[in-house]
């Protein structure tokens, strides 16, 4: 039994000193840290370049709209109509990633010369959700510099949101919602505000108080 237990210690010491296998132990230590690292670079990268996405289809929706000349004819409501051509065009910029969770809503809105807002008109994507004509535009604080800007004229609101799914979804399958609004003042003046063929508005409809 003695002889047993002196065996035991010379062993542990012999184990203690043993430096065989240590770069195994220590990258066997190192290595969930490291999976980490690698699997978490490739999820922030991704998440960075759909959000980035996310902010170019508002900031196009909104550009196209309000680059529109009303001479050139209404914008329409349809399918196949020049608005129905903005949101697919805009749509296609989340490529290579799916479009399916992409909503879109663009609206015209009225500044008074007090910084109130009145929704002309809004229009949205087939996923997305139009806001209600005539209802105030809330996002558009007052105190923002936009709002002071566009007193007395209109505005057009881009908004796209995207529920984003992560690509490590075993791990995190929650979806999170990556939003942006981009706001852009109309390229022909406000005397003329941009209409829709199912909309009648007055010409001073951006003007008056």
């Amino acid at each position: 039994m003695r002889r047993t237990l002196q065996n035991i210690v010379l062993l542990a010491r012999r184990f203690g000193h043993e430096q065989r296998a240590v770069a195994a132990v220590e990258f066997a230590l190192i290595l969930p840290l490291l999976l980490l690292l690698y699997f978490g670079s490739i999820e922030a990268a991704a998440l960075f370049t759909v959000d980035k996405r996310v902010n170019s289809v508002a900031a196009t929706v909104g550009d196209l709209v309000s680059q529109w000349d009303p001479g050139d004819g209404d914008l329409g409501t349809g399918t196949g109509s020049v608005l129905a051509d903005y949101l697919a065009a805009a749509t296609a910029i989340m490529s290579p990633y799916s479009d399916g969770g992409l909503r879109i809503v663009v609206s015209l809105v009225q500044v008074r010369a007090d910084g109130s807002t009145k929704i002309l008109w809004s229009r949205a994507n087939a996923a997305g959700t139009a806001r209600s004509a005539g209802g105030s535009y809330a996002e558009l604080v007052t105190a923002s510099r936009m709002n002071e800007v566009s007193r007395g004229g209109c505005i057009i609101a881009a908004e796209a949101s995207y529920a984003y799914l992560p690509l490590m979804a075993q791990v995190y399958n929650t979806a999170l919602t990556l939003q942006h609004t981009n706001y852009f003042l109309p390229r022909f003046g406000s005397d003329r505000p941009i209409d829709l063929d199912t909309t009648a508005l007055a010409a001073n409809a951006c003007t008056a108080t």
